[in-house]
């Protein structure tokens, strides 16, 4: 008789499950597109680069203004525009001596021209308004600069300066600097000292330096004087 086999399905508590291994998903290559810049950035840098530059032209301009003094002078509040040349202070360091616009520079003061002409005290009292007075001159070299500024124009003859007498020959100067008669430029034959002739203008077809001539305080074009503003 053949013998009989049989099969029994046996359990092992402690034994532990198959062991599960996780593969990752496969990873994904990274794809490398060149960056896209919007059409309008570059209109953008120039615009912000023209508004430094503006910005950096104000500081220039503007800014030392505001620092040449604690308070403005008369001349710097009446005027915007302002015409700076280059100066080399005992310091070393870079300055600038500053007019303004159409006004002419001449060793630390400025000097306006007039277009128009005026009374000996509406004259005054222009030069007055934009922060200066009539020029008084001190010297040859100043003398000798205005003479060849005013033949230059040729809106007018005659160009008071800041010299007058109240009484027949008693010269004063406006600022009331002294008058010194060795230091006068005056035309050949002036002055002529008389009563109706109290006032003195730069004579611009008169040769140079001696060009002053007393006059009647009527119309007349004029030299205003103010000193420079310096930064």
């Amino acid at each position: 008789m053949a013998s009989e086999i049989t099969y029994a399905e046996v359990k092992f508590k402690n034994a532990s499950p198959a062991a599960v291994v996780k593969v990752p998903p496969e990873t994904k290559m990274c794809e490398h597109h060149p960056q896209k810049y919007p059409p309008w950035l570059p209109w953008l840098i120039s615009l912000l680069l023209l508004l430094v530059c503006i910005g950096l032209a104000i500081a220039l301009c503007v800014v030392p203004f505001s620092h040449s003094r604690d308070q403005p002078t008369a001349l710097q509040q009446k005027f915007r525009e302002w015409r700076c040349s280059s100066t080399m202070a005992q310091s070393k360091e870079q300055g600038w001596t500053c007019c303004p616009k159409d006004w002419k520079l001449f060793q630390g003061s400025c000097y306006y021209l007039s277009t128009d002409a005026l009374s000996w005290v509406e004259s005054g009292q222009n030069c007055t308004g934009m922060g200066s007075h009539l020029v008084v001159i001190n010297s040859k070299a100043e003398q000798n600069f205005l003479s060849k500024e005013v033949k230059k124009n040729i809106n007018g003859e005659n160009y008071y300066i800041g010299l007058k007498a109240e009484e027949v020959g008693e010269w004063q100067w406006v600022d009331q600097t002294p008058f010194n008669e060795t230091a006068a430029f005056w035309r050949e034959g002036e002055p002529s000292n008389t009563d109706d002739e109290k006032c003195i203008v730069i004579h611009r077809v008169s040769s140079l330096p001696n060009n002053w001539n007393d006059i009647r305080c009527s119309k007349h074009h004029r030299i205003c004087e103010a000193a420079a503003v310096t930064v």
